[in-house]
């Protein structure tokens, strides 16, 4: 009796998970909203205003609506006013929207505002055979902070312009503002000098030599940013990561020649490229003349162009640059110098799940809203490691899904902790966190659908899946070790004179310990080396049916030159995964390379690279039991070993989460 009302209960949180299509999917979510019972049907339409038409005639047009000035048609009016009602002074991307049967009202301060609210209207629109509209509704909006981006380091790794401008313009429909072009590295220097063309030659490259960015294309994305009311973020690394200079010209750039070519080439670039900020870098570097830094920055304020650090970098005073950008786990904003924040934001670390729940769920550096010293986030994707494609490098760092949970948290503010405060894991299932990310993600996958079809978008629902990790048991060292809940399923365990507690957690990613250890916290407050722990999850299906089950235990980050696996094994920690008392074999290895090198593509190691491992899910219950035992937390083969699993049925395609079965964290009865 008490499994078949768990199951009643489970089936209808399942039912509410499900996607719910009556209502507009918003995201960011507005500040404000009133749903009224009007619609503002789109057939014949008049466009009036006098700033910021372009792009609203551009997205009729795209609908195939009519725009003309006959007496039936519709309104739809674009003010700028001095100011708007119900929001502070001096915010330029804020908006109000009035939509109502016969007329759509967008009020902004800025074109910009009003850009803004053209992209909540296109997630209002909606339609069927009869015709399209937009729901009636009053909207009061603005940013919680004033920068929300994302940075692509294309010297490892190059993008291509067409994709740079596709990723720019999906995601400023979710009020992205901000890109960030990493255009040099140690492997190549990506933007063309006529200058010193010998910088762009393939021979002062070592990762995909002969690509990089004209001068041409560098002002074409600069125009596009613009038109997407996107600010372009160009970065020229100084002095450190500048192997790709000193192989061209034979000197460091804390030279005299060196700062002399230097000079040049940003000039060069500040002449192309009508954007208000340059990126110096400054990061990892040695610094052996104490007046480089500044000197290039004051030089480049010189150009017309605002000054951004990375922090840690160089030591700035009030004053001494415009903005800095915090990296890693040390950087500190300083009061007086905007901070951009860009710590533990390092997605390509992330694992698919737990990360995003993290990303998603913490405040901007702990605060709720930004300041005159926060102005905000960005997301950054780092590749170290050599990836195959952009498709690849889009897929294994979840992009789309985790720009979205970012889109989200930096525009409407608020949050829980940071990732620093244990984010990462979703625990209460009946907590207003737990709610909010389960609603998010329900907006999140109507959009993977809707906007992001046939995109690398490999997340798929996970807030449904329960699990039950027990205590870890010390191994002694020998992973191959067993403990009793190989043997028995059961709430709690007596072995070597104490007992062993278990734990309830949520989602298809779960750590233990996070590859930033202690400073990411995860389900074990003090995890320690040579343990062994276990989770089970109970799985019921109404029907005998095939499945794919994702299956992970190491998720290989993208900058490390990590080996992979042994044949044979899943991991270098002996993890293993039963499915009804049956083993699940590891997957055949498709790198098998022995010497460690950032240089070697990642294989398969990681589940976005493979097909789900195919199972049976029989009528009734099923038990999926994962061993999780863990060594030394830096290896030979492992540089960062982080201590996780990620497991969640899944279609047999893979691209779904598998429907109708629910999760239970409960050993059920017989």
């Amino acid at each position: 009796m008490r499994h078949l009302l768990f199951l009643l209960l489970a089936f209808t949180g399942w039912l509410y998970a499900r996607p719910r299509e009556a209502r507009p999917v918003l995201l960011p979510l507005p500040q404000r909203i009133v749903y009224t019972s009007e619609r503002f049907v789109l057939d014949s339409v008049r466009l009036e205003g006098d700033a910021g038409l372009a792009p609203w005639r551009e997205w009729l047009r795209g609908l195939g609506v009519r725009t003309g000035r006959t007496e039936r048609a519709r309104v739809v009016r674009l003010e700028l006013a001095d100011s708007l009602p119900g929001v502070a002074a001096g915010e330029p991307e804020a908006y109000v929207l009035r939509i109502g049967a016969d007329s759509l009202l967008a009020t902004a301060t800025t074109p910009t505002g009003l850009f803004r609210a053209l992209q909540t209207v296109r997630q209002l629109t909606a339609g069927d055979a009869s015709g399209r509209w937009v729901a009636g509704c009053r909207v009061t909006d603005w940013p919680a902070f004033r920068l929300r981006g994302f940075m692509h380091d294309v010297g490892r790794a190059f993008i291509p312009l067409d994709e740079l401008k596709r990723e720019i313009d999906l995601l400023s429909r979710f009020k992205i503002n901000l890109f960030h072009w990493h255009l040099t590295e140690n492997q190549a220097w990506r933007l063309e000098s006529r200058l010193y063309p010998q910088l762009n030659d393939s021979a002062a490259m070592t990762r995909q030599p002969g690509r990089y960015y004209t001068l041409d294309e560098a002002r074409e994305l600069a125009r596009f940013c613009r038109s997407r009311h996107v600010l372009l973020l160009p970065e020229i690394d100084m002095p450190g990561h500048s192997a790709a200079f000193e192989r061209a010209f034979g000197c460091p750039m804390q030279s005299a020649r060196g700062e002399r070519i230097l000079r040049g080439l940003v000039a060069e670039a500040c002449a192309a490229l009508d954007v208000p900020y340059l990126h110096i870098g400054t990061d990892e570097a040695a610094f052996t003349d104490s007046g480089f830094v500044p000197r290039m920055a004051a030089y480049v304020r010189s150009l017309g162009r605002k000054v951004v650090s990375w922090n840690p970098g160089w030591h700035y005073r009030p004053g001494e640059v415009d903005m800095t950008q915090l990296w890693s786990y040390r950087g500190r904003a300083q009061a007086g110098i905007p901070a951009l924040n860009c710590r533990f934001h390092y997605a390509n670390h992330y694992d698919v799940f737990a990360d995003l729940v993290a990303l998603y769920s913490s405040r901007v550096y702990g605060a709720a809203t930004g300041s005159a010293d926060l102005a905000g986030a960005v997301l950054a994707f780092w590749n170290d490691r050599r990836m195959d494609g952009t498709a690849r490098i889009l897929a294994e760092n979840n992009f789309y899904a985790s720009m979205l949970a970012l889109a989200e948290r930096t525009w409407r503010g608020g949050g829980w902790g940071y990732f620093d405060a244990g984010a990462t894991l979703l625990r209460d299932t009946v907590s207003e966190r737990f709610r909010a990310f389960r609603d998010f993600e329900d907006r999140l996958l109507q959009l993977k659908r809707r906007e992001f079809a046939g995109l690398p978008f490999p997340y798929v629902r996970q807030s449904q899946v329960r699990w039950r990790v027990t205590d870890p048991f010390p191994n002694g060292g020998d992973l191959s070790r067993s403990f009793p809940p190989e043997e028995r399923a059961d709430t709690a365990y007596a072995y070597g004179g104490r007992t062993y507690r278990t734990h309830t957690v949520s989602g298809a990613g779960v750590y233990l310990r996070h590859v930033w250890g202690t400073l990411v916290p995860g389900l074990f407050a003090h995890p320690q080396e040579n343990h062994t722990a276990y989770a089970a999850t109970w799985v019921y299906s109404p029907t005998e049916r095939e499945a794919g089950l994702v299956l992970e235990f190491q998720n290989y980050s993208r900058s490390e030159s990590d080996l992979p696996p042994l044949a044979g094994t899943w991991d270098y920690k002996g993890s293993r995964a039963w499915l009804n008392g049956e083993e699940i074999s590891p997957p055949r290895w498709t790198a098998t390379h022995r010497v460690r090198s950032n240089e070697m593509l990642l294989g398969n190691e990681n589940w976005t690279a493979r097909p789900p491992v195919p199972v049976r899910l029989r009528r009734g219950w099923n038990r999926l039991l994962l061993k999780l035992p863990v060594g030394r937390f830096q290896t030979p083969e492992v540089r960062l070993v982080k201590w996780m699993f990620t497991a969640v049925f899944v279609t047999p395609d893979g691209r779904d989460a598998l429907g109708g079965i629910v999760y239970s964290d409960t050993p059920p009865r017989p």
